[in-house]
């Protein structure tokens, strides 16, 4: 079991590097009942850091199972509209929002599929506010991770449950730079240096398009949007504050050319969606969009998210990660896309971050849309690097660069 100490360094973490909460800003935290002692430690750094307010909205896994099981699917869709004037009121107020995730991989197999997806539908119509504000950067917000037993078993079978739970929380302080004896705040700014290096190199490059390449059957050539930005590691939001999305990350990411993305892409992680896992997974995309799919476990599942709305079936994110990193370098397979995307090369189905283009995010959707930013309401990463990715960027005047050879950057 983690320590009183590693708790309360890993919610610093969180709240002041992550979410950077201000003074006067009121917080939103959303985690699981299981984590409610970490949660405390965030509300009390919260208010140590001069959060005006910090609400903290409770789940639980269980009880989303049985609604699942137990309630009718056009109840589940029903979204009251209290639900929809907190999201207003949390918007207004400019919230920065700690989301504490704690999944179970497996939490709804063998429940319908068509549910879940009309479900999520339903949820995701209802906080598309919410997508907006956060992937346009206008508050601060942030992922960190909590582990639980179902989850920990999954990504550790061969031990006891008990020793299952102690060695996801080791992976999951030992990925986020927190150590009993270390200090977080250096650690991360660190962190964040040698992240902008790569994202500066490749600003400069400002390619026309990457090609990807390795012997699994990728075979993909992504067109990037004018004008495009490479980012990692630590963010701004538009007012000017820094603060870290994702904890832990390893990622460079910018934005593709929705119109201009051509090939085939072979899955190498098991994707954790809607509660199942979709592996064993290929795409096969002509003018940016998806035309063929298929895959080994959930097959429907992965069908459903294409089908989610016109621009489920193109990307929103390339992004690339060195194999030689850390959290690849651990040989776990977390069966979360917060750590199995920041082990490997990833894309991502759906919505594009407009910070990714310059003046993005002074863009209507149909302005960015038109450029060539894909719109959706989803955005689903699943990982496809591998040991023997190689990556070749061309610019604009056509000159061929390779960036990764043997599936590491090579600058």
């Amino acid at each position: 079991m983690v320590s009183k100490k590693m708790l309360s360094e890993y919610a610093r973490l969180a709240v002041k590097i992550g979410v950077n909460v201000q003074k006067g800003q009121p917080l939103l935290i959303n985690g699981p009942v299981e984590a409610f002692e970490f949660i405390r430690e965030c509300v009390k750094v919260a208010y140590e850091a001069g959060a005006s307010e910090v609400w903290v909205d409770y789940r639980d896994n269980n009880l989303q199972r049985m609604s699942f099981e137990h309630v009718e699917t056009e109840t589940l869709k029903e979204i009251p509209s209290w639900a929809i004037d907190r999201i207003k009121y949390r918007i207004d107020k400019k919230y920065c929002v700690l989301h504490v995730i704690s999944d179970d991989p497996d939490l709804l197999e063998g429940i319908d599929s068509q549910k879940v997806f009309e479900v999520q539908m339903a949820n995701m119509k209802a906080s598309n506010q919410f997508q907006y504000y956060t992937m346009n950067n206008i508050g601060q917000w942030s992922i960190v991770a909590y582990p639980n037993r179902k989850w920990a078993k999954k990504v550790f079978p061969e031990l006891s449950e008990d020793e299952a739970y102690d060695r996801l929380w080791d992976a999951i302080m030992s990925t986020s730079r927190v150590s009993e004896d270390g200090d977080v705040t250096k650690a991360w700014d660190e962190h964040n240096r040698e992240v902008k290096v790569h994202s500066e190199k490749l600003n400069e490059f400002n390619f026309k398009s990457l090609h990807f390449e390795n012997s699994l059957g990728t075979d993909l050539k992504v067109g990037l949007i004018r004008n495009h930005i490479w980012e990692g590691g630590a963010d701004k939001t538009q007012g000017g504050v820094t603060f870290n999305p994702n904890i832990p990350t390893e990622e460079v990411f910018t934005m593709p050319d929705c119109y201009h993305i051509d090939g085939t892409v072979v899955s190498t992680k098991p994707l954790s969606y809607n509660g199942k896992l979709i592996d064993e997974f290929k795409l096969t995309f002509k003018d940016g969009k998806v035309i063929e799919y298929s895959a080994k476990t959930n097959e429907d599942v992965l069908k459903n998210m294409l089908d989610t709305d016109d621009g489920s079936r193109s990307l929103g994110e390339v992004a690339l990660i060195s194999y030689d990193s850390p959290i690849s370098n651990s040989n776990i397979l977390f069966y979360n896309t917060l750590f199995d995307e920041n082990a490997s090369c990833h894309l991502a189905l759906g919505k594009c971050y407009p910070t990714n283009v310059k003046g993005g995010s002074d863009m209507t959707s149909e302005e960015l849309h038109k450029l060539g930013g894909n719109d959706s309401m989803i955005h689903v990463d699943f990982m496809f690097g591998s040991r023997d990715m190689s990556v070749t960027g061309t610019t604009y005047d056509d000159k061929e660069v390779v960036v990764f050879a043997d599936g590491n950057f090579v600058f």
